[in-house]
C-alpha cells in the first residue's frame, strides 16, 4: 500500500475528498487488522472508523520519510487495544500471573498446525479467550515482544507469557481434537 504524499498533504489541509480517498486506499488493509482482533464484522467496522479518525487526527505526527502502512497499522493496533480495554466484560477473562512459565519454549506448537489450512487455524484462534487471543495476535502475527505487549495491555511480562502459553496449549488441544475427528 503506497500512499501518495500529495494525498497526505491534502488530508493535512482538511480536504474531505482526499480524506475519503485515503480511507478507500487503506480500508481493506486496516479492516483485515480489525477483523483479526475483533472477529465480529460490525465491531471491526466500528473500531476501524475510530482508528481512521485517530489516523486523520494524528496525521501531522506521520513522518514522510517512513512508509505510511506501518504507521497506520500501529495507530490501528493501538486503537484496538484501547477499545479492548474499554470493554469491561473482557477484564474478567484476563488472568494476571506473575513469572509463570518464564521459558517461552515451554510449550511447542503441535506439528498438526503445519498440516492444517489457514482457515482452520484462523477459526481456532477466534475461539481462544479474548486476552490470550490478543496476546497471541500481538506476539505471533504483529511481532511484538512480551515487554511491548505488557506495556500496551498494562499487564506484566509474565502474564503476557502465560497468555501466549495458554493460547498455544489451547490451540494444541483443538488441533489434537481435529486430528482425532479426522482419523
Amino acid at each position: 500500500m503506497e500512499i501518495n504524499p500529495d494525498l497526505i498533504n491534502k488530508c493535512l489541509k482538511g480536504d474531505r475528498k482526499a480524506e475519503y480517498e485515503l480511507y478507500k486506499q487503506t480500508y481493506s488493509y486496516l479492516m483485515s487488522i480489525c477483523v483479526r482482533y475483533t472477529h465480529q464484522q460490525d465491531r471491526a467496522k466500528e473500531v476501524l472508523n475510530i482508528g481512521y479518525y485517530k489516523i486523520l487526527k494524528n496525521l501531522d505526527k506521520y513522518h514522510f520519510d517512513a512508509p505510511f502502512k506501518p504507521w497506520a497499522r500501529k495507530v490501528m493496533i493501538n486503537t484496538l487495544i484501547n477499545e479492548y480495554k474499554k470493554q469491561k466484560i473482557h477484564y474478567g477473562t484476563m488472568v494476571y500471573v506473575e513469572a509463570y512459565f518464564d521459558d517461552e519454549t515451554y510449550s511447542e506448537m503441535n506439528e498438526a498446525i503445519t498440516k492444517s489450512n489457514a482457515k482452520e487455524i484462523y477459526d481456532f484462534i477466534a475461539k481462544l479467550p479474548p486476552a490470550s487471543q490478543q496476546v497471541f495476535n500481538l506476539y505471533f502475527i504483529d511481532g511484538y515482544k512480551h515487554r511491548e505487549i505488557a506495556e500496551m495491555l498494562n499487564i506484566s511480562e509474565g502474564t503476557s507469557k502465560w497468555h501466549l502459553n495458554n493460547a498455544k496449549e489451547l490451540l494444541k488441544s483443538m488441533l489434537l481434537e481435529l486430528k482425532v475427528e479426522n482419523n
